[in-house]
């Protein structure tokens, strides 16, 4: 598997999932990933037994990571490279030629939000690839390829899911949070994509006594951090906010929200809104991206247009004022979430590569009757 970083992004939590989960009397797995200061999730991926490589690349474009690349897969006698971000991806395409390795690129977005040259590269090479796997139905649609694609929604995983009184009470004590304050909670990087400054907004919505009472956790790093805490204080909420800054017991933090808002402006599907979900927490999401594909209004959760603080606020109001609804949609969002089981998409994917080598027209690759015998992904 080949990555821009392993930082703690929903992307990168994907490849953490596969290395816990994917078949190894079927596949070896080695993970590499170009920035080096984006290393947060590479102690977890080792600590699967898998090796992991930096390539050293401070800029995709790079050619030394490339020629480490290629050494890599020469060496390692690597037969599939699972691409996910559509720069690195284009690179290696381009530096791999012919029928081996064979490629699986997996879309986290949709091309229209990609940056135009981006956009273009991606595309110009996308028939390198055997198979294509994206992260939702909209995502599937934006694809402009006639290289196979097969829509597999990722989940949570599992087996990291907790919950429950004494899990929420824990998760309060770790978090300072008072016991029995009404907590909105988000998880995700401080970015334009993420959108925090409408949440932000939303919650000043509120308005007294509600906002005495509500506090707001953001889970996450980005470069918009110093923004939005000036926000929060020029909105005068800034004492309602806590910033919990980057985290790795993120689903030991979760039940300790009582809505967990997204504000996105657009998505492929976030994993932090899965994981949420698995929780049993109720959640308020904005209708973008895979997001409504996941969520039906009123049912397992409640949707919102973008960048409209009113509604947000709206919506989190009504949650926090009828504890029957939201423990009501926390419950449907919870078995909602089964649905998307990271260790089913695990072997959904392990489905596409035993394709994808067929496709290849390798019968050494292919040759087992499971598909597949010991190959190194």
């Amino acid at each position: 598997m080949l990555t821009k970083g392993l930082g703690r992004g929903g992307a990168e939590r994907l490849i953490v999932g596969a290395a816990r989960h994917l078949d190894r009397a079927q596949f070896e797995l080695e993970v590499a990933y170009l920035l080096p200061w984006k290393d947060a999730f590479a102690a977890d991926v080792a600590a699967t037994g898998t090796a992991v490589h930096c390539l050293d690349g401070p800029r995709p474009i790079s050619l030394a990571w490339v020629n480490r690349l290629r050494r890599l897969v020469r060496e390692r006698h690597i037969d599939i490279v699972h691409t996910h971000m559509p720069l690195p991806a284009t690179v290696a395409r381009l530096a791999l030629p012919g029928r081996r390795p064979v490629f699986v690129h997996t879309e986290h977005n949709l091309w229209g939000r990609y940056r135009p040259p981006t956009r273009w590269a991606n595309a110009a090479t996308y028939r390198r690839n055997a198979w294509a796997i994206a992260v939702s139905d909209g995502v599937a649609a934006s694809i402009r390829s006639s290289v196979p694609v097969e829509v597999v929604v990722h989940g949570a995983d599992p087996t990291l899911a907790v919950t429950g009184p004494d899990a929420r009470a824990l998760a309060r004590t770790t978090l300072g949070l008072d016991p029995g304050a009404p907590v909105i909670g988000t998880v995700g990087n401080f970015t334009a994509k993420k959108d925090q400054a409408t949440l932000l907004r939303a919650v000043a919505a509120l308005g007294s006594p509600r906002l005495d009472a509500t506090v707001l956790v953001l889970v996450g790093l980005g470069p918009l951090e110093s923004d939005l805490r000036s926000l929060a204080a020029g909105l005068g909420i800034a004492d309602r906010v806590v910033f919990a800054g980057s985290r790795d017991d993120v689903f030991d933090l979760l039940p300790a929200f009582d809505v967990f808002a997204l504000s996105s402006q657009f998505e492929g599907l976030p994993i932090a809104l899965l994981e949420a979900m698995a929780t049993g927490i109720a959640p308020v999401a904005t209708s973008v991206g895979g997001i409504p594909e996941v969520i039906s209004d009123g049912r397992d959760g409640l949707l919102v247009a973008p960048g409209d603080p009113g509604a947000l606020a709206a919506a989190v109001t009504k949650l926090l004022d009828d504890d029957g609804l939201r423990a009501d949609l926390g419950a449907r969002a919870r078995v909602r979430a089964a649905d998307f089981d990271l260790v089913h998409a695990v072997r959904r994917a392990e489905d596409i590569y035993r394709r994808a080598l067929g496709h290849s027209g390798d019968p050494d690759l292919a040759a087992s009757p499971a598909g597949v015998d010991g190959v190194g992904a």
